[in-house]
């Protein structure tokens, strides 16, 4: 084993996060890894903060302990379940791997990396990650944190992303034989906390001496990132409808954004479009008691888009406006159980601007 890798070990050792879905070097020796609670926790984490996923992890993993019961869970209450995380593509090849691998595999994840990549929302990283973390296989595991360390480890200037196969490179020529699984999470640990994105603690590192850019004081210009370009900014229009201390929710199109979510009603709005001004559902014969349209805008940023809706509300005389067709996508919801529905982020802030200016009076 090389000293990089001794000393890289020997920091984990002593040092490790405490995660749920871990187990560590200071974890009980009865304490066995879970590959299901692996696999779930690399999901999560696409994209998204340890302390961000350590609940929703908690929360999945006591309703549905395993692949098979995660198989047979609706799809509603693990759409819900998951709200507030985001990128809910994930959610939904999450309930497609588990179907597959409990009908396919009997419930046991496979652990081969070209096998993991075959099934849904298994990209190169997370199969390389399974199958290190899960089942001990030496393989190239690249986040953000290790690629951070890499690029600073062997002052790789070229920018990202182009610089991932430099990367990748030199991270075949350091990722030992054995314990493979634990240097990759050391190098996670390391990217988390000393080797951060700003103000590096270089000085406290343990691989200081064979770090290239440590020595020249120069680790906090890398990596080395191109120029973003500008997201586009959308608008669009959504609608609170209420009748009877109830509020109207739609399930949105499964191949739509949100896809599968309950939501307020809006206008049609997407990634390459504003919406049209008109609702996107046909509703008949509305009594209108109220109407009334709110200077708070909603305002969320998506990977590619950054939206601004405007949100009008309506309080109806009769609830009787869907057609039976609609009926299978709409809902009226108790406006006090609205915390239950399991809104995405986006119209969650819609509701706190309703219910924020009904607390002020504002009606």
């Amino acid at each position: 084993m090389s000293v990089l890798a001794e000393l890289l070990l020997a920091y984990y050792d002593d040092n490790a996060r405490d995660l749920p879905w871990r187990i560590g070097p200071k974890s009980s020796p009865n304490k066995k890894i879970n590959p299901y609670h692996v696999w779930l926790s690399e999901i999560m984490l696409q994209q998204t903060t340890v302390n961000a996923v350590i609940p929703y992890f908690e929360e999945f993993t006591a309703r549905w302990p395993d692949f098979k019961a995660l198989a047979v869970a609706a799809d509603a209450k693990i759409m819900a379940a998951w709200a507030g995380l985001g990128y809910y593509a994930r959610a939904r090849n999450l309930i497609k791997c588990a179907r597959i691998v409990s009908h396919d595999y009997d419930g046991t994840l496979p652990q081969d990396e070209d096998e993991l990549r075959k099934l849904p929302g298994i990209g190169d990283y997370t199969a390389a990650a399974i199958a290190s973390f899960a089942f001990g296989k030496r393989a190239l595991v690249m986040d953000a944190n290790i690629e951070r360390v890499i690029t600073r480890l062997f002052e790789i200037s070229t920018p990202l992303p182009k610089a991932k196969i430099e990367i990748k490179a030199a991270l075949d020529d350091i990722v030992p034989q054995e314990r493979a699984g634990d240097f990759a999470q050391a190098m996670m640990d390391l990217g988390a906390s000393l080797c951060s994105v700003k103000n590096p603690k270089c000085d406290q590192c343990p691989i200081y001496s064979l770090c290239t850019t440590g020595q020249l004081g120069t680790a906090a210009f890398y990596p080395v990132k191109a120029i973003k370009k500008a997201k586009p900014m959308r608008s669009g229009m959504a609608w609170w409808i209420e009748y009877d201390d109830k509020v109207l929710l739609v399930k949105r199109d499964e191949k739509s954004m949100l896809g599968g979510m309950m939501a307020l009603p809006d206008d049609g709005w997407n990634a390459r479009r504003d919406g049209d001004g008109a609702l996107i559902i046909a509703l008949k014969d509305m009594q209108i008691r109220k109407i009334m349209q709110h200077d708070a805008l909603v305002q969320h940023s998506f990977t590619h888009f950054s939206l601004k809706l405007k949100l009008t509300s309506i309080e109806l005389i009769q609830d009787n406006i869907l057609d039976e067709q609609m009926k299978e996508k709409a809902i009226w919801w108790p406006i006090k159980d609205i915390d239950t529905a399991g809104l995405p982020t986006l119209f969650a802030k819609a509701v706190k601007i309703k219910t924020d200016e009904n607390e002020k009076g504002i009606k």
